[in-house]
């Protein structure tokens, strides 16, 4: 039986990137980030992540990934990806993070047909009875195309291994943050945390009473994630929001170029945590022009720690 220890799955969650060079993995680049978060005091790390291109890795390449992050993470908890389209590969993705020696299992529902709830259900049930390590599933709707509702929350949650539930960005409105949250709440049994995902959301979605943050800036600027979960638990939502506020051209680019991946890729290429062209291909990343825009919003942040 998994042990689903909730407090594990609270606080900041780091998903970094998974830096290629020339198409290949660029492990050094990667156990380099898990360092770096390491020693700046996350509460878990999420490799395989949207963030970490699990969707573009193949069996062996996520196997190294695996074990190169929990090699790395010292005390820190890793939870690995596991998404893949078929049950199958799922199932072989999550043996190997077991025996990397992951924390949790990181489970998104992925397709090209597009599924159901009872696909979904079905997806979650299968896994969680092959694993001996809980399991985060992961409302990831800006990727998967497919959208959990509050009842197939409470589905999946009720199975034995399920341990927190990730999803995406609360309402900006402080009230119905509240009320959104409270409404997903009243569906889990205890014990099952609540993630917000969706960095501009976060400050809000922590301060509406989310366990955690999987975030994706963590992964290569955890002090700039940091000091928003800091100013939440010493109860100071104004300042929370106003870290978060300082952050804005930042969500501003993510939104901007379609999702957070290309920019963080161009932040930690800037800062010389990854190689040039980190990024699986078909993904090109950004140009010239942008990377240089990156670069001046990153120098005026003032985020490079």
């Amino acid at each position: 039986m998994p042990n689903r220890n909730p407090t594990m799955f609270t606080g900041l969650s780091a998903f970094p990137l998974t830096p290629l060079r020339h198409d290949e993995l660029d492990e050094p680049a990667f156990i380099g980030l898990v360092e770096r978060l390491v020693a700046a005091g996350v509460d878990s790390i999420t490799a395989l992540g949207s963030t970490g291109s699990y969707a573009y890795l193949d069996r062996d390449e996520r196997a190294r990934v695996a074990r190169s992050a929990v090699a790395h993470a010292g005390d820190v908890p890793v939870f690995v990806g596991i998404g893949a389209t078929r049950t199958s590969q799922v199932l072989a993705h999550a043996e190997a993070a077991q025996e990397a020696g992951a924390a949790a299992l990181l489970l998104a529902p992925v397709s090209y047909q597009p599924l159901t709830e009872d696909d979904v259900f079905e997806l979650f049930r299968t896994v969680t009875s092959h694993s001996s390590v809980p399991v985060i599933a992961y409302d990831n709707p800006g990727t998967t195309r497919f959208t959990f509702t509050t009842e197939l929350y409470a589905r999946i949650a009720a199975l034995e291994g399920i341990a927190s539930i990730k999803i995406p960005g609360v309402p900006s409105d402080p009230e119905a943050a509240r009320a959104h949250v409270q409404q997903i709440r009243a569906a889990l049994p205890p014990g099952v945390t609540i993630g917000v995902s969706g960095d501009a959301h976060a400050a809000e979605g922590l301060l509406a009473g989310c366990d955690a943050w999987y975030s994706v800036i963590a992964g290569t600027l955890p002090e700039a994630a940091l000091r928003i979960v800091r100013t939440v638990r010493q109860g100071s939502p104004d300042q929370a929001r106003a870290e978060s506020q300082r952050l804005a051209p930042l969500w501003e680019l993510f939104a901007r170029h379609g999702g957070s991946i290309r920019v963080m890729a161009a932040v930690a290429e800037e800062l010389g945590l990854a190689q040039e062209s980190s990024l699986p291909l078909p993904l090109l990343g950004l140009t010239e022009d942008q990377r240089a825009e990156v670069a001046r919003v990153i120098r005026g942040l003032d985020v490079e720690q």
